[in-house]
């Protein structure tokens, strides 16, 4: 009980002292919304028409801009580090509103394709970047909690928007419904670019000619070995939601029972976010990047073993516990090494590989299919994966564990 009324007074602390910084952290995590696979995948259909494209040609184009969107991330990024929050802010939320008129409003498919790239760069990535970055670089006694209850605003879209898309559609036509959404989060957005508790940039913007004296990721052998380890869930999660038809059907399950394991995974993500946060901060996210991702890999080996409905249900909720808790860890470990005041350009850079690599899970996991692999291997795979992701970090978690902080 004690344990449970220290997690309770540290969120209670959080949100009297800085609700108005948690505040713009968790509505730029809600606003990403907008520009994610869940929110886009609702309108496919309408949009391939308005755009006058195929299926396969909307796949097509939708990996195209994703990869373009993560090399813009490596560029734009960084720029945190040394823009005021609050103009990085009105400069995003500018080209998103600009990505959804295109998209939604554009004759030529050629405009439409532009838009939907600026939905997804500014929506998914810089929204997202925008928040996670706040949170980790404001926050330090208490930065697990704050990422954790900032985390739950991407959770709120999740599980909020699909439903309640899928009912206003009933009266609404998809354009007006985006137009809508627009709307709802700019009137949200007015009064925190006003009054909010902005902080201010924590650096200077590199002078053109000279040396970078900020971290750079690329060469840096320490972030290599930690990114497969981060990676693991973005990269197999991926690779399941893509092909959950096929894995339904090989391991003896149904769609169904998918489906109800897919808002289990919802739920499961409140407690990894909650319970994460919190022991971010007291065991420190060293110790806890080590562990987290546990429940995942133990529900690799329930489906490998048992498969069946028991199988959908330990990945989801597995994953969901692991994932609710990852942006907690992740940020928190990146401030710890490489220090808050290049969080942007390093959150940017993992980022941009993120969207990289889930780009190409999807055609990994199909050239496998395509040769005859079943599901089982392909999980067998993703623990594989997880083993190796988790054994290279190990001698970057050792040192900085003997670390001073």
């Amino acid at each position: 009980m004690p344990a449970l009324t220290e997690s309770v007074m540290g969120y209670r602390t959080l949100l009297r002292d800085h609700r108005g910084l948690l505040g713009i952290s968790f509505l730029a995590m809600f606003t990403s919304s907008l520009g994610q696979s869940f929110f886009i995948g609702l309108f496919q259909v309408p949009i391939s028409q308005q755009l006058e494209l195929t299926a396969g040609q909307f796949g097509t184009a939708y990996a195209l801009v994703t990869l373009v969107a993560g090399f813009a991330m490596l560029r734009l990024g960084p720029s945190i580090d040394w823009v005021s929050p609050r103009r990085f802010a009105v400069i995003v939320l500018v080209t998103l509103a600009s990505g959804v008129l295109l998209l939604t409003l554009s004759p030529w498919w050629g405009l439409g394709v532009l838009g939907l790239g600026l939905v997804r760069l500014c929506g998914q990535g810089m929204m997202t970047h925008l928040g996670n970055t706040l949170a980790g670089r404001e926050f330090t006694t208490l930065r697990g909690r704050a990422l954790g209850l900032v985390g739950m605003g991407m959770m709120l879209g999740e599980t909020l928007l699909p439903p309640l898309m899928a009912a206003l559609l009933v009266f609404l036509g998809w354009r007006e419904l985006w137009w809508l959404f627009a709307l709802v989060l700019a009137g949200l957005w007015v009064p925190l670019l006003l009054r909010g508790p902005w902080p201010k940039a924590p650096g200077q913007r590199p002078v053109a000619g000279q040396p970078s004296r900020g971290p750079r990721p690329f060469r840096d052998p320490t972030f290599w070995k930690l990114l497969p380890l981060l990676m693991t869930l973005p990269v197999t999660m991926t690779g399941i939601f893509i092909y959950q038809a096929v894995m339904t059907h090989e391991l003896g399950s149904s769609l169904g029972v998918y489906a109800l394991a897919l808002a289990g995974m919802g739920l499961a993500k409140l407690p990894g976010a909650l319970l994460g946060g919190r022991w971010v901060d007291r065991l420190g996210p060293v110790r806890l990047a080590r562990l987290y991702l546990l429940p995942f890999a133990v529900a690799l080996l329930i489906a490998i073993i048992f498969g069946g409905h028991l199988g959908v249900w330990a990945l989801m909720v597995g994953g969901g516990l692991a994932i609710g808790s990852q942006e907690s860890i992740a940020t928190s470990l990146l401030v710890r090494i490489w220090g808050a005041e290049h969080l942007g350009t390093v959150r940017a850079t993992l980022s941009a590989c993120m969207v990289f690599a889930t780009g190409l899970a999807p055609a990994v996991l199909g050239f496998a299919l395509d040769l005859g692999a079943d599901f089982t291997s392909i999980l067998a795979g993703m623990l594989a994966f997880l083993v190796g992701g988790w054994w290279l970090a190990q001698g970057v978690l050792a040192s900085q564990a003997t670390r001073a902080v």
